[in-house]
């Protein structure tokens, strides 16, 4: 029996509700990881900080996606995709 992570899962069916309307095929259609990153960072318009506590990660973890030193994962950047699409609420 495969083990599922319960919050990789939630994330993947918000951001179907989201995107529903969008073809599957410009989520799926991306240059690099790092460059999706950093277009969801802009896209957010949070500081530093607002955009690390939205993660619920640390500053420093941001801080290592900004200088390329590690990768978010596949349920970051799907919460990265949500925060974008639903930016007034974080701000």
């Amino acid at each position: 029996m495969e083990l599922k992570d319960p919050g990789a899962e939630l994330l993947t069916s918000l951001e179907q509700m989201i995107f529903k309307d969008m073809p599957q095929a410009n989520l799926a259609n991306r240059n690099s990881i790092f460059s999706e990153y950093e277009q969801l960072r802009q896209g957010t318009g949070l500081q530093l900080d607002e955009f690390a506590s939205a993660m619920g990660v640390t500053r420093a973890h941001v801080l290592e996606w900004e200088e390329r030193r590690t990768q978010p994962s596949t349920t970051e950047l799907k919460l990265m995709r949500l925060i974008q699409a639903k930016k007034p609420l974080f701000q």
